[in-house]
């Protein structure tokens, strides 16, 4: 996923932790703001994907999980190697299983911190994601 094109610009990189995701982004020229600290939008897209590609591997192919809506609060300035993790714990995941058993649409929220060195909250990032149960015929499918 570090090779992903809007990552690569932004100096994003993502790694696999235990159940979940990790990313990192150095300070650089290229996605520092006029400021001299990071740029809003690089702090966001360093968050943006990663509680959708979780739960849907975690879900398996039998349901629909989608982003629905985002939001980000800048605290503080984002300054140096800042980072941001992403995990879902399993009694979350058993509880949008059960939600989403009827075929009823489920509308879970999630948080994330990015951190600066420091371990200070630079931003906080809440996901709305869209969970369905899919139809039969839509199972083990990606759509």
């Amino acid at each position: 996923m570090s090779l992903y094109p809007p990552f690569i610009g932004a100096g994003i990189r993502v790694r696999r932790i235990g159940g979940g995701f990790r990313t990192e982004m150095p300070l650089r020229f290229y996605n520092r703001n006029y400021f001299g600290t990071h740029f809003g939008g690089s702090l966001y897209a360093m968050c943006d994907p990663f509680f959708t590609l979780e739960l849907t591997e975690r879900l398996g192919g039998g349901y629909y999980v989608w982003d629905k809506a985002a939001s980000i609060q800048f605290l503080q300035p984002g300054r140096g190697r800042v980072t941001a993790e992403f995990t879902i714990t399993d009694t979350r995941v058993e509880e949008i299983l059960r939600q989403a058993a009827a075929g009823e649409k489920v509308e879970p929220t999630f948080h994330a911190e990015v951190l600066n060195p420091d371990g200070e909250v630079a931003a906080r990032v809440e996901k709305l994601l869209y969970v369905k149960k899919k139809p039969p015929r839509d199972r083990g499918t990606g759509r």
